[in-house]
């Protein structure tokens, strides 16, 4: 069996709608799990105190917020190569649900950053790459709205996707680019000697599985609208010509 069956739409209707309820599941009880683990079974930081917790919805989606991206350009590249075009809107069902982890991120850094730095914004490196990354996502969601062919829309978003990696890639590595800015080190790392304390490593892990696999969900949920909706618009081009 090869990978490539999936770019076929009926084959992808029928996995995932196989596939959706179980993701779907998954995804609840890691959630649910995960964050209430974290804020009602965790004690506070002995610096930060109970603001510490945020970081149980803050690290799980910024780490979407750029995964998603590198999603979107797996997804393009196969597009540009391949011309499947089940990549293309699984490229575009994914864009609103980066942009709002993106959001998110950007939302929950503020609120973390306050009592921390004393400020709610600082145009520290990662914070402005991943500010100039949401406006990739927005603008990448407003290409393939501007555009009616939807294989031109196609083309020219990935392009654009291809651009918006490097700010995908420095909003992930900026800390390690620069050694300056208010922004920690990765809470994460499979290369550092110390990550968070466990007791509030386990949990964040949970938090983490749980945030990907509500992406997967989501973007399982947007692809078959898309591809729906493509069948349709198709029956009712069929419809005018007849």
């Amino acid at each position: 069996m090869s990978i490539w069956e999936y770019a076929n739409p009926k084959k992808f209707m029928q996995t995932s709608a196989w596939a959706l309820p179980w993701v779907t599941g998954l995804a609840v009880v890691a959630l649910v799990g995960g964050l209430i683990w974290g804020f009602f079974f965790t004690p506070d930081d002995y610096k930060q105190g109970s603001t510490v917790k945020i970081i149980y919805i803050h690290v799980p989606s910024a780490m979407m917020a750029i995964n998603a991206w590198v999603m979107m350009l797996v997804a393009s590249l196969i597009w540009i190569i391949r011309r499947h075009h089940v990549s293309a809107l699984a490229a575009k069902a994914a864009a609103p649900i980066g942009m709002t982890m993106t959001l998110i991120a950007l939302f929950t850094g503020a609120i973390w950053g306050q009592p921390m730095w004393g400020t709610w914004w600082a145009w520290d490196p990662r914070l402005t790459s991943f500010l100039i990354l949401f406006l990739f996502y927005l603008g990448y969601i407003a290409l393939w709205e501007a555009i009616d062919d939807p294989d031109t829309a196609a083309d020219l978003t990935s392009v654009l996707c291809l651009v918006g990696s490097v700010f995908a890639l420095l909003s992930r590595y900026a800390v390690n680019f620069w050694n300056q800015g208010l922004h920690q080190e990765a809470s994460l790392s499979m290369d550092a000697e110390e990550n968070v304390a466990d007791v509030f490593w386990y949990p964040l892990l949970v938090c983490i599985a749980g945030f990907v696999l509500l992406f997967v969900t989501l973007v399982l949920i947007r692809t078959r609208t898309e591809i729906r909706s493509r069948r349709l618009k198709a029956l009712e081009a069929r419809e005018r010509m007849a």
